[in-house]
């Protein structure tokens, strides 16, 4: 019934006009390709090097990159910098992706029921969004990592709790521009239930703003861990992350300033990945590109 269910039974996704103007997009895929090197080197090459990321060398202190095997160098420890780079890279990654998933599906929920709901249901539902977002975020993350315990599923919680509140206002919205849409109206006369609407013929229709919020959910959510683990809220050591590697580089900037100078590249490299894949995807599944 729904028309995007109706294009994919005649195109597939990789033919079709929304994939063509992605691949237009040459942002969109620099950032894809970068995403996808860092995502498989935080994978696989903490097996590749030579040293292991909690492997201590105290005759190798401060070992400027390219020297002695240690291709990103050393730390104040002797610890290989690159092997704990791209381990801290999973963690970063992980956290992440995890929080934008978790945070997707609560605003996705929120915004489709007060969506097509409306009335107070809508009305209860969207204050409540108006409450969470009328604190700062910066601040309401950082009273939740210090009151909880600081381990990588919590941040991701704590991440995902002040992320929600903007894609359920982009879901709302969306849904109430779809709920008078012609193929729900006829689903109604066919007597399927609400929650069959909501997920089943609406959603599908909303997904390209919701894969778009999602994308760039993903780099806010690395900036955040980054930010809350820098300032000593975040994921502790000895579990590696990018913002601790910042945190503990701080006071080393002038006689070891690759300490700092590396992880903040990953942090940017993955953020502005991230965000040239949302403004490709953005793009790409505009149906007013459909429509010229």
């Amino acid at each position: 019934m729904t028309a995007i269910a109706a294009q994919k039974g005649r195109t597939p996704w990789w033919q079709s006009r929304a994939a063509h103007r992605f691949a237009r997009h040459h942002l969109a895929l620099i950032g894809l390709v970068m995403i996808t090197c860092l995502v498989l080197a935080c994978i696989f090459a903490p097996f590749l090097l030579p040293y292991d990321s909690l492997y201590i060398d105290l005759r190798a202190r401060f070992a400027p990159p390219f020297t002695g095997g240690h291709i990103f160098g050393t730390d104040p420890l002797g610890r290989d910098v690159a092997a704990r780079l791209f381990e801290a890279g999973r963690i970063s990654l992980l956290v992440g992706f995890s929080a934008m998933l978790l945070s997707t599906l609560v605003g996705t929920v929120v915004g489709v029921i007060a969506g097509y709901r409306g009335g107070w249901i809508g009305a209860v539902l969207m204050r409540l969004v108006d409450g969470f977002l009328s604190f700062p975020s910066i601040f309401l993350l950082l009273a939740l990592a210090a009151a909880l315990r600081p381990s990588p599923l919590m941040v991701t919680v704590i991440i995902a709790v002040t992320s929600w509140m903007d894609v359920a206002r982009i879901v709302e919205a969306e849904v109430r521009s779809l709920r008078e849409r012609e193929f729900v109206q006829a689903g109604r006369m066919l007597g399927l239930s609400g929650t069959h609407l909501m997920f089943r013929e609406i959603l599908p229709n909303a997904m390209g703003p919701i894969i778009v919020a999602a994308t760039l959910t993903v780099a806010h959510a690395i900036l955040l861990e980054a930010y809350i683990s820098f300032l000593g809220y975040g994921i502790q050591p000895p579990i590696p992350s990018w913002g601790n590697m910042l945190e503990g580089a701080q006071q080393y900037l002038g006689n070891a300033p690759w300490l700092a100078i590396i992880p903040g590249a990953m942090i940017t490299i993955a953020v502005t990945s991230f965000n040239f894949i949302g403004d490709g995807l953005r793009d790409a599944l505009d149906v007013r590109g459909d429509q010229i």
